[in-house]
């Protein structure tokens, strides 16, 4: 077992005493920050989801025009017969 410490003791005397007021406009501000923290994360969400689009189409032109699949031509010719 070990000692409690100084802050145990500390909180422990903190919750035993009377409750601290708090502000009548505490649960409207609270629902007010939740909703914009909320709109935030929708929002960057959404932007998340349209750069990943705009990043499926940019490679979808690429592949399209550079048609990556195929392979390259040779750069060696063949040998000239007969000629």
């Amino acid at each position: 077992m070990s000692f409690p410490d100084r802050k145990q003791d500390e909180v422990r005397r903190m919750l035993e005493g009377a409750h601290p007021p708090v502000p009548a406009d505490l649960g409207r501000r609270a629902a007010e920050r939740g909703a914009r923290l909320l709109r935030r994360r929708v929002l960057v969400r959404r932007l998340l989801w349209v750069l990943v689009a705009l990043a499926v189409a940019a490679f979808t032109v690429w592949a399209a025009l550079e048609q990556p699949w195929t392979a390259p031509p040779s750069e060696v010719a063949p040998p000239l017969e007969d000629w």
